[in-house]
């Protein structure tokens, strides 16, 4: 199948490289030219601008949020690129409004819309065992399972309307922020008490909460790993933001959410914007006075 891919970040590089690695013929684009030559160097093909990285008719974008997106799809010619008949398949995380907007522009344009954002780190995202979170007309979705079959384990519908799919990424995103959160506060207050934060979050993630997303950061906050960084605070910071904003258009109060967005402003106020999620951890020490 011939392939554009746009945005090749450290999760979208994996997949693009798995796409290639399974025969697909892609063509890749980036802002940066490192990623592409080391796709390249896998068997795939250079676009030198996003007009030119659409033309493949089977275009797929993951790229940071709304604004880098629409960068490339409206400024960088992209959009005015795919051929009626084509199918763009957004895997970014973006706002619900944004996923909306886009069905609608493309629709217009006589092409396909899918939102397929996905759950999983750069690990997952190489092993090509990601989920990914499908929405849009069924027929997009049967033509371009072979793509998802190659770059996740499972798919996961959730009906026509693409901006769903972003809705349910933007909820799954802010459970998991909650969970760091929780972990954070309470490895705070048993530091208070005597007890080596560590050797609580061993126990706690061994046992009450022996789930992937508690041991994953629980271990990362054991270790003080906080780079490289899986799951950018300064970018769950702008997926609560973007789960408040879906809240309110839905007018369903999340005022966990509101004391979240709080706690991921202190810490990209105080640098920490760059370092793994896990490092919410530092925010609630830091409150406790032992930071």
């Amino acid at each position: 199948m011939q392939i554009g891919f746009a945005g090749l970040g450290n999760m979208g590089f994996a997949m693009a490289a798995n796409l290639v690695k399974a025969g697909h013929a892609v063509r890749g684009w980036n802002r940066s030219k490192e990623p592409v030559a080391r796709l390249v160097a896998l068997g795939a093909s250079e676009a030198a601008t996003p007009a030119e990285v659409a033309q493949a008719g089977m275009l797929v974008t993951m790229l940071a949020d709304d604004a880098a997106t629409r960068s490339i799809l409206e400024e960088g010619g992209a959009l005015d690129a795919l051929k009626p008949g084509s199918v763009h398949i957004c895997m970014a995380t973006v706002s619900v409004a944004f996923a909306k907007k886009m069905a609608a522009r493309h629709a217009e344009k006589g092409i396909g819309y899918v939102a397929a954002p996905v759950l999983g780190r750069v690990n997952v995202a190489e092993a090509g065992q990601l989920n990914i979170l499908a929405a849009g007309e069924a027929s997009l979705i049967e033509r371009v399972q072979p793509l998802f079959d190659v770059m996740g384990q499972k798919t996961w519908r959730f009906g026509a309307e693409p901006e769903r799919a972003n809705a349910v990424k933007l909820a799954t995103n802010f459970m998991i922020v909650s969970a760091i959160e929780t972990m954070a506060e309470a490895s705070a207050m048993v530091a208070g008490h005597g007890v080596v934060p560590a050797d609580f979050l061993q126990m706690a993630t061994s046992t009450s909460f022996a789930a992937p997303v508690y041991k994953i950061y629980g271990e990362a906050m054991m270790q003080q790993r906080f780079e490289p960084a899986g799951f950018k605070l300064s970018l769950a910071l702008k997926d609560v933001r973007l789960a408040l904003e879906a809240a309110e258009a839905a007018q369903a109060p999340m005022p966990f959410a509101s004391t979240l967005k709080d706690n991921l402003i202190d810490g990209v106020a105080h640098g920490d914007g760059n370092l793994d999620l896990a490092a919410l951890s530092k925010v609630a020490a830091r409150r406790a006075g032992r930071g």
